[in-house]
């Protein structure tokens, strides 16, 4: 790589993570307005207009809290956990795609990060790391109930995972291909939900359940652990936990929106408020559970996904096969 191109994804990178932690910031305030309104009250609306100011004070509410780490703790790994939860979040968003490639004379400008060309098997990769953010914050803490609470978090990520995994490869066989700006090109006519809506469906809640989302956010279950794996975790470093769950929602509301929705294809053409338009929809969606359902419980949860899911994501997957095969769609 020479020096003009590490400058170039460099620069790309740093754009990356700003646009990143402000989207952050505000769909947090956006998520706590519209739970008000579900839940008929107000939200935040002391700091700043609207309440628009409330990241910020959050930001220094979480900086200026004492760092503090249990005695006991394997302070490198309890020091290293959060990090590596947010670095995975980042490091997955980096291929996804926001857009159609940009043509400025003999100048092109993709609107992702990079472009490996089998970008939907990077993501796939990369995310699946996140659990050891997960399961050494716990581990590392030295005390029951965070590690009670990442055995809990990382049981239910990799079982979810499973169902996940088949529901993505689903769209793969439908597609015949791995590159999402690909995977996305074959669906300005017709979107992959249309002949893969159950694998859709299960992408759509193996996302809420991967993300630690109501009402899979067992790993938070406050009357059995507290707060589960980060229960001994406090101001920034708690906040890097945070701020990788809500990348992670980021992540699966594009992936859901590329593979499934036609990504930046639209009505009035390919454009990159399409993609946004259809990722807001899919929080949305996020937000809605959170305000409707209960958590179930533990051992529901499991049955669910080893029960039910996977084998309806592994028929589906027999089914998308079945219909390539007779020559469906492509």
């Amino acid at each position: 790589m020479t020096g003009m191109t590490f400058g170039y994804v460099l620069v790309r990178s740093v754009i990356l993570i700003m646009l990143l932690m402000g989207a952050f910031a505000y769909f947090m305030v956006a998520e706590r307005k519209v739970l008000g309104y579900f839940q008929l009250r107000w939200g935040p609306v002391r700091v700043g207009p609207w309440g628009l100011l409330q990241p910020i004070a959050d930001a220094l509410k979480m900086v200026a809290k004492e760092d503090s780490a249990p005695a006991t703790a394997d302070n490198l790994i309890f020091h290293l956990a959060p990090a590596i939860s947010l670095f995975v979040a980042l490091g997955a968003f980096a291929v996804i795609p926001l857009g159609p490639t940009l043509h400025f004379g003999s100048f092109t400008l993709p609107l992702s990060v990079s472009d490996p060309g089998s970008g939907l098997l990077f993501v796939l990769a990369i995310a699946s790391l996140g659990v050891y953010g997960v399961s050494l914050g716990g581990w590392a803490s030295q005390s029951k109930y965070p590690l009670l609470g990442s055995l809990r978090a990382s049981a239910q990520m990799v079982s979810y995972e499973l169902a996940l995994g088949m529901a993505v490869i689903s769209t793969v066989v439908l597609t015949g291909s791995l590159d999402l700006y690909k995977i996305v090109g074959l669906q300005v006519h017709l979107w992959a939900v249309i002949p893969d809506i159950l694998g859709f469906l299960i992408f759509l809640i193996c996302s809420v359940a991967e993300t630690n989302r109501a009402p899979f956010d067992l790993a938070e279950a406050e009357g059995e652990l507290v707060a589960g794996f980060h229960t001994e975790y406090s101001g920034f470093r708690f906040a890097n936990f945070v701020i990788a769950e809500y990348i992670n929602m980021f992540t699966m509301a594009a992936l859901g929106s590329l593979l499934f929705l036609g990504g930046w294809n639209g009505p009035f053409g390919p454009s990159f408020w399409w993609l946004l338009l259809k990722m807001a929809a899919y929080l949305f969606f996020f937000i809605w559970l959170r305000a409707t359902f209960p958590r179930i419980r533990y051992d529901r949860l499991m049955n669910f996904g080893w029960k039910v899911l996977v084998p309806v994501a592994f028929l589906n997957l027999i089914w998308i096969s079945v219909f390539v095969a007779l020559g469906g769609w492509r």
